[in-house]
């Protein structure tokens, strides 16, 4: 499809932002949609832009189907480019972390329009890290963030240099803004839509039973890493516990560095069996 000329200074700001497909966190509009030839347009350059995180893709992405539904366009190829990165994730027994922003509603009553900034910055640093240590990031919704990795030990140093990028700070409003990490192991179906199964959700009920700044892995995890882990971090036993929804109770550890806080109250929203 050959390039379109670029709207016009004075004809792009004559346009509402509803024509549109993606607007950034700073005010920059990118995709219009306003006419078929947009949307065309729009459709074939869509993987090209640099969106901010997921929901900002995904945002954009239901707004351009909803334009080509309005002109009559059938975005079968787009559709199906857009599945492809699910069919490019891997498959087998693979480590989940995810990552979750502890007090998340406390931070959006005090930082009102700028938590969106924060939240950014936050996914920015866990994609960083989570590439850095050789993951994939699966989706970024909400407060969360989910990826996974084909060897243990590099989820680990994933989690590790997600707390460390963590610390460094800089947050809006002079918050201190920190997740709480979890690991498990398993081997989840990777369907259209991502991965699915109960070890992913033992990975989610592991994570929301974390405190900000820590960083817990259950026993599967625990045997897939070097014994003694190699040097720059050690695990601590935190005992059995049960969690809501899972059939067994699960042997839980922490990850400790001296760089890293490692003071915690026990886990949260868990039961510890005796």
């Amino acid at each position: 499809m050959p390039n379109m000329p670029p709207l016009r200074a004075k004809e792009r700001a004559q346009l509402p932002d509803s024509a549109f497909a993606y607007i950034d966190s700073s005010g920059r509009r990118r995709l219009p949609i306003h006419d078929a030839a947009h949307v065309r347009n729009a459709l074939a350059r869509f993987g090209q832009v640099a969106f901010e995180d997921d929901d900002a893709r995904d945002r954009a992405r239901n707004r351009l189907l909803r334009a080509s539904k309005k002109h009559g366009i059938m975005p079968i190829g787009f559709i199906s480019a857009q599945l492809q990165p699910q069919r490019k994730l891997p498959q087998g027994t693979l480590t989940f972390l995810l990552a979750d922003i502890e007090g998340s509603t406390d931070l959006l009553h005090r930082l009102g329009d700028r938590y969106a900034a924060l939240l950014s910055d936050v996914r920015r640093r866990v994609r960083g890290a989570v590439r850095k240590a050789g993951g994939h990031q699966v989706s970024a919704r909400g407060d969360d963030v989910f990826a996974v990795f084909e060897r243990a030990p590099d989820a680990v140093q994933g989690a590790l240099a997600i707390q460390r990028a963590m610390q460094t700070g800089g947050w809006p409003g002079g918050v201190d803004a920190r997740l709480r990490i979890g690991l498990h192991r398993g081997r989840p179906a990777l369907t259209d839509t991502g991965y699915v199964g109960l070890s992913v959700h033992a990975a989610a009920r592991i994570c929301f039973s974390g405190h900000g700044g820590q960083i817990i892995m259950s026993s599967a995890v625990r045997s897939a890493v070097l014994d003694p882990p190699p040097e720059g971090y050690s695990l601590k036993s935190l005992g059995s516990w049960r969690f809501r929804g899972l059939p067994e109770p699960l042997d839980m550890f922490q990850v400790e560095a001296g760089d890293l806080l490692t003071d915690f109250p026990p886990l949260r929203s868990a039961v510890a069996v005796e």
